[in-house]
């Protein structure tokens, strides 16, 4: 069985799923809500929703005839977690980068500059 890190990064590949995401973000809503958005069939949305609450980033309720839906936030915070710390890894690069290219900079003749080409 894959790890919850795994299940969720899965589960957000799909850009169906995070506009679902992003809709539940603002508050509860039902599956019929959910589905208006989208051109599919009421069953390729519940597909969507199985994946999501697999994943354990949503939960779905039941009040009468109302089935709404929440979004669970603590999976997307491990996962931004883990993200974060190859976030500290790029801007490292980019530090790195913007270095190198003052370097290149500094050894550039002022027509150089100017023009970015020499005559």
């Amino acid at each position: 069985m894959p790890d919850q890190l795994s299940q969720t990064l899965s589960a957000l590949a799909d850009p169906t799923r995070r506009a679902i995401l992003t809709r539940l973000s603002r508050g509860e809503t039902s599956v019929t809500e959910l589905a208006k958005p989208f051109r599919m069939s009421m069953p390729a949305v519940s597909k969507h929703l199985k994946v999501l609450e697999r994943a354990k980033l949503i939960s779905r309720g039941r009040h009468a005839q109302w089935r709404p839906c929440r979004i669970r936030p603590a999976p997307l915070r491990d996962a931004a977690q883990w993200l974060e710390g190859y976030r500290i890894l790029w801007e490292q690069s980019f530090t790195k980068l913007d270095a190198y290219l003052e370097q290149l900079q500094g050894k550039s003749t002022p027509k150089e500059k100017k023009h970015g080409r020499t005559s």
